[in-house]
């Protein structure tokens, strides 16, 4: 981002907070595709110069969001499973095989727009005794008090993964949340020769993961706590580029939890960021009738109104 763009942008982060009247205005003037893709490169450069929000004197008070929904961001590690085999190829490894079974190394989350990233990993002497219980109890926590949680495969990995060790340390469930899978999203939506959250980052010119091999996973399975506090912070830097992945992609996303249902006020939000800001016109259209339908200027997501728009005498003649 370039100078004169941030020192503008900060002027009205300090005025307006992060919802501001402004932000839709610059966006256009400094040719960007939505104000959320300016919040979003100007809270990347605000971190870049070591900026804290919290060291930031703001002028005006901070205004409140549209919505009161927990979303967080997370993302565990977990060990390998150690086992027994007699080849490199197309192996079928029983049960009685396992040497090990796989654990938690590590976890990271972030409440969503928060500069605060929240983490735990396991000390040398935990993982040597290969006890993860502590650190569960804190990711297990923060997913107690989420609404909202995204993560990249955490329909199909982290979530299973956990939900496995809650189970296995006779912990209860947490309760209910609804879940957005960057994974899925790229998968339905979109063509990217990779789906890995590094590729598709490198893919927008978004910050990218931290250099690892598989070395630091056998160090930190050893309980060397260099290399644990190493996978501490790769873990960091996954929820925190996470998030960058999540606001771009986030007007595509189809089915995204309706943050109307978190909004307190009568008004229509839009459904994907919360914002007021949705703009009314043109049609959407389904198999059997038509909608009003609106764009928000925040975020760029389309919707459409809850109440069919299609005249009562057209609906008689529509046949499927």
């Amino acid at each position: 981002m370039k100078s004169t763009i941030f020192d503008e942008c900060f002027k009205h982060y300090k005025e307006n907070f992060k919802i501001g009247e402004n932000w839709h205005t610059l966006s256009e003037k400094f040719s960007y595709s939505s104000a959320e893709a300016l919040r979003s490169d100007f809270r990347r450069e605000r971190k870049k110069r070591g900026i804290k929000k919290d060291e930031i004197t703001l002028v005006a008070p901070v205004q409140k969001t549209n919505h009161n929904a927990k979303i967080l961001l997370f993302d565990i590690e977990t060990t390998p499973i150690l086992a027994f085999t007699w080849g490199l190829w197309e192996q079928n490894i029983s049960t009685q095989a396992i040497v090990q079974d796989w654990h938690l190394l590590s976890w990271s989350a972030k409440w969503i727009f928060s500069d605060e990233i929240m983490s735990m990993a396991l000390t040398s002497e935990e993982a040597k005794k290969h006890d993860d219980k502590r650190i569960l109890s804190g990711m297990w926590k923060l997913l107690n008090e989420a609404d909202i949680v995204i993560g990249h495969n955490c329909d199909n990995f982290d979530t299973k993964k956990l939900n496995t060790r809650f189970l296995i340390h006779g912990m209860l469930p947490t309760r209910p949340f609804q879940s957005i899978d960057t994974l899925k999203v790229a998968k339905l939506h979109f063509a990217f020769s990779s789906n890995k959250l590094d590729f598709i980052n490198e893919s927008l010119g978004l910050p990218q993961k931290e250099d690892t091999d598989l070395q630091l996973w056998i160090d930190c399975y050893n309980g060397d706590p260099d290399a644990l506090k190493r996978m501490e912070s790769y873990n960091r830097n996954d929820v925190d580029i996470l998030e960058d992945n999540y606001l771009k992609v986030r007007p595509y996303i189809k089915g995204h939890p309706n943050l109307n249902l978190w909004n307190e006020e009568n008004i229509s939000v839009c459904p994907n960021c919360g914002s007021e800001k949705i703009v009314w016109g043109g049609k959407y259209y389904t198999y059997t009738g038509y909608y009003q339908a609106f764009t928000c200027s925040q975020c760029g997501a389309h919707g459409r109104d809850r109440k069919l728009d299609t005249p009562k005498e057209k609906r008689k003649t529509i046949v499927r």
